[in-house]
């Protein structure tokens, strides 16, 4: 069966910073599609961020840039094992340079917290208990 998979796209300010910090949280960078323009950051089988220089995220678009250390574009939201999990993941991007942001969301059975990047980009990471979504 094919798996669709996602690309999401990032602009950064320092793509050799930010490719640093993501492979600080356990993340690799694939260097077949990576340039001094672009990391390419492999989060799952699945699921990959391209971190792009501001002005090479610019040939993608018409539109305004938006600075995401000041303004909210997207939230990203990954999905973690367990609680344990969620807590080493935000505790790692902060010891990379990242910045805890928002409230812990305890709810029994979700669990989630989250973390901005170097650029602000906001990633959120959240547990559910399996046995919750069961139908």
């Amino acid at each position: 069966m094919y798996q669709q998979m996602i690309f999401v796209n990032l602009a950064t300010d320092d793509v050799e910073a930010s490719g640093r910090f993501f492979t600080e949280l356990g993340y690799t960078i694939n260097p077949q599609f990576s340039t001094d323009a672009c990391a390419c950051v492999v989060i799952s089988d699945t699921i990959v961020a391209m971190l792009l220089s501001r002005e090479h995220y610019a040939t993608f678009t018409q539109k305004e840039i938006v600075d995401s250390s000041k303004a909210s574009e997207v939230l990203l939201c990954l999905s973690a094992e367990s609680r344990e999990k969620v807590d080493e993941l935000v505790d790692r991007a902060v010891a990379a340079g990242g910045r805890a942001t928002g409230r812990t969301q305890d709810h029994g059975f979700m669990y989630g917290r989250a973390f901005d990047d170097l650029d602000g980009h906001t990633w959120e990471v959240m547990w559910m208990d399996p046995a919750a979504v069961q139908s």
